[in-house]
C-alpha cells in the first residue's frame, strides 16, 4: 500500500490524517508511546504516533499537587534518555521527581527524539480487514497500518464498588485521578477508600493538611523506604528483582492484578506507616463491604490487613539480610520495625450522618478498557492476551501494561526494554536490517530475552 505524504506532521491538522497509511501506527503518546517511537526510529521503521490529548496529559491532569515518584530518579530510563549524565542530565539520582519535574522530563524526551507525533487525535476503533491491514477510526478520519502498537497503558476506568444504596447526595465524591488537594473538598472529615499507593499517599496528604481522615484499608502490602543504609529499591535492584520476567515470578501472570506496595518519595522519601497515622488521629477500617441506610459496613479484617502489610515489609528485609550476609557486604545493622499502634477491635460500621464526613475519595484502582479494539485478542474479562506485548493477531502489539514482562513494564524503568523488544519484532516482520548506530539500542541481543 502506498504511504500517503503528511505535510508538517508534527503540527499536522486533523484533516490531513484521513486516508493516511503508515507501516506502523502507535496509539498513545505517553512514556510508552514515546519509547516505542524512539526504538522504531533506531530500527529504521517509518511510523506515526497518535495522542488523544497532549504529551504528559495524564501527569498534568490526573495527579495530585504533592504527587511524586515512589521509585528513585535513577530508575527513569527511557531509551537513550536516562535521568542522569548522558541523557536528561538530572543531578539527584536518589531523589524522587515531583509532578512538575516528571512533566519536564517527558517534554524534554519528546524534544530529544522529535517523534512523528500528532496530538489531539483520539482513536475510537481498531479493526483488521480481510487483507490483514489494520484500520483505525479516529477523531480525524480513517487511517490504515500494517502494524499497530497500543501504548495507552493499563489504567483506564476508575473503580467504584457496588453498594446496596448510593451515598447521601450531600457527600462530595472524588475519584483519585481528580483529587488535587484538600482545599477542593468541603470542610469536614474525609473518607479515603483504598490503601494502595494512591490511597495511602492521598490519605497522608490530607492528614498532613490537618484534616480528620477515615481510611478504608485493603490488602495492599507496604515496603520500607530505607533499610540498612540504602533505599530498599537499591537493594532489590542488586537482587535482580526488577529484571525478573513475569514467567519466573512465583505468582506468574497473577501478579499483574496484585496491588503495589505503598511507600512514598515525599520529602526525600519515607515509609508510610498507617499505624503511626492512626496513633496520631487517623481512623482506620477494614475492607468496605456495603452501605445501607446511611451506614457503611466493613469486614472485621483491619488487624489482619495491617499485620499482612507489616509481614510483607519484614519479609523483604529478611531477603536483604540474606543477600548482605551471602555477599559479605559491610552494611549498618538496623533494628526491625515495631508496631506503634494496633486496633483495640476491628470496626465494622460507620454512621455517615454522625461522623462528620462530608467527602469521599475513591482510591481502589482502575479497570482496563480496550473495548474500542475490535480484534479477537482478549480474555473474557477484557484483558489482552499477549506474550511480552505480542498478541496472536499478527502485527498487533501492546506496550506499557503492568507487569507486561517485568515489574517496570508499566513504568519509566522498564518500558524502554519492552519497546526495544517490540521494535525488533516489528523490524523483523518487515524484513528490515537493524539500523545499528550508537549502542544499537533496539538490538534484541541487548535485551537478555
Amino acid at each position: 500500500m502506498t504511504v500517503t505524504p503528511l505535510r508538517g506532521i508534527r503540527n499536522g491538522t486533523p484533516s490531513e490524517l484521513d486516508g493516511v497509511h503508515r507501516p506502523v501506527v502507535v496509539v498513545g503518546g505517553g512514556q510508552a508511546g514515546l519509547s516505542m517511537s524512539r526504538c522504531l526510529q533506531r530500527a529504521g521503521v517509518e511510523h506515526l504516533v497518535l495522542e488523544r490529548n497532549e504529551v504528559g496529559h495524564s501527569w498534568k491532569t490526573y495527579r495530585w499537587d504533592t504527587f511524586c515518584l515512589v521509585t528513585p530518579n535513577w530508575q527513569c530510563k527511557l531509551p537513550d534518555f536516562p535521568y542522569g549524565e548522558g541523557g536528561y542530565g538530572g543531578t539527584d539520582p536518589h531523589g524522587f521527581m515531583v509532578r512538575t519535574e516528571i512533566i519536564d522530563y517527558l517534554e524534554a524526551y519528546r524534544a530529544f527524539i522529535d517523534p512523528p507525533l500528532v496530538e489531539g487525535v483520539g482513536v475510537t476503533r481498531v479493526s483488521r480487514d480481510d487483507h490483514g491491514t489494520y484500520v483505525l477510526e479516529t477523531t480525524a478520519g480513517r487511517l490504515t497500518a500494517d502494524q499497530v502498537v497500543i501504548a495507552t497503558g493499563g489504567y483506564h476506568t476508575p473503580i467504584t464498588p457496588p453498594l446496596s444504596s448510593p451515598l447521601p447526595a450531600g457527600i462530595t465524591q472524588v475519584q483519585s485521578e481528580h483529587y488535587k488537594n484538600g482545599s477542593q473538598l468541603p470542610p469536614g472529615e474525609v473518607l479515603v477508600v483504598g490503601s494502595g499507593q494512591s490511597g495511602a499517599q492521598i490519605a497522608e496528604d490530607l492528614h498532613l493538611e490537618g484534616r480528620q481522615v477515615h481510611l478504608v484499608v485493603g490488602n495492599a502490602p507496604r515496603v520500607a523506604r530505607f533499610y540498612r543504609g540504602r533505599d530498599v529499591t537499591d537493594w532489590l535492584d542488586d537482587l535482580g528483582y526488577y529484571k525478573m520476567p513475569v514467567t519466573e515470578h512465583p505468582r506468574r501472570e497473577a501478579v499483574r492484578a496484585q496491588a503495589n506496595h505503598y511507600v512514598t518519595g515525599r520529602d526525600g522519601g519515607r515509609d508510610i506507616d498507617l499505624r503511626a497515622h492512626a496513633r496520631d488521629g487517623m481512623k482506620l477500617y477494614g475492607l468496605m463491604t456495603d452501605h445501607r441506610d446511611g451506614v457503611l459496613h466493613f469486614a472485621p479484617d483491619l488487624t489482619a490487613s495491617l499485620d499482612h502489610a507489616d509481614e510483607v515489609s519484614e519479609s523483604i528485609k529478611d531477603t536483604i539480610d540474606k543477600h548482605i550476609a551471602a555477599k559479605q557486604i559491610d552494611a549498618p545493622v538496623e533494628d526491625r520495625y515495631t508496631p506503634v499502634w494496633a486496633p483495640a477491635e476491628d470496626p465494622t460500621s460507620l454512621d455517615l450522618a454522625s461522623s462528620g464526613i462530608t467527602s469521599v475519595v475513591w482510591c481502589i484502582g482502575f479497570r482496563q478498557d480496550f473495548s474500542w479494539i475490535d480484534v479477537p485478542v482478549f480474555s473474557g474479562r477484557g484483558t489482552p492476551g499477549h506474550s511480552r506485548g505480542v498478541t496472536s493477531a499478527p502485527g498487533l502489539y501492546f506496550l506499557g501494561l503492568p507487569w507486561q514482562w517485568t515489574w517496570g513494564s508499566g513504568r519509566f524503568s522498564g518500558v524502554g526494554d519492552d519497546a526495544r523488544y517490540l521494535a525488533e519484532r516489528i523490524r523483523s516482520q518487515r524484513g528490515l536490517t537493524s539500523s545499528g548506530g550508537r549502542g544499537d539500542v533496539c538490538n534484541v541481543l541487548a535485551l537478555g530475552s
